[in-house]
């Protein structure tokens, strides 16, 4: 349930409601399946609406719970294997690149 602040109340979800979801998932479950579904989805809606109900200001959003960055290093130029090491190697070579196959019939 959602009030006018957004905020959820008291979550509770009902075997129809399940039966519903599962319809649009295009799930088959029996009747002890809708049961188990309705109280795990339940403990998970009051879940959420416990969170929802948590002071917030002051909480600037994230994406990721720690700080990010790329670990990188400097490129470098440095001496690679003859191109005609590299080729005999493939197993076709033309104008000293790798030759494969055309890819959905295109054209030369």
């Amino acid at each position: 349930m959602v009030d006018d602040s957004g905020i959820q109340g008291e979550a509770t979800i009902s075997e129809q409601e399940v039966r519903h979801l599962a319809h649009l998932a295009r799930l088959a479950l029996t009747d002890d399946e809708v049961a188990h579904f309705t109280g795990q989805l339940g403990a998970i809606l009051h879940a959420v609406s416990e969170v929802a109900r948590v002071d917030r200001t002051g909480v600037t959003p994230m994406s990721h719970a720690v700080a990010l960055a790329n670990v990188t290093r400097p490129d470098l130029v440095t001496a690679s294997l003859p191109v005609a090491e590299v080729l005999a190697a493939a197993p076709a070579a033309e104008d000293d690149r790798f030759r494969v196959p055309r890819i959905l019939g295109e054209a030369p």
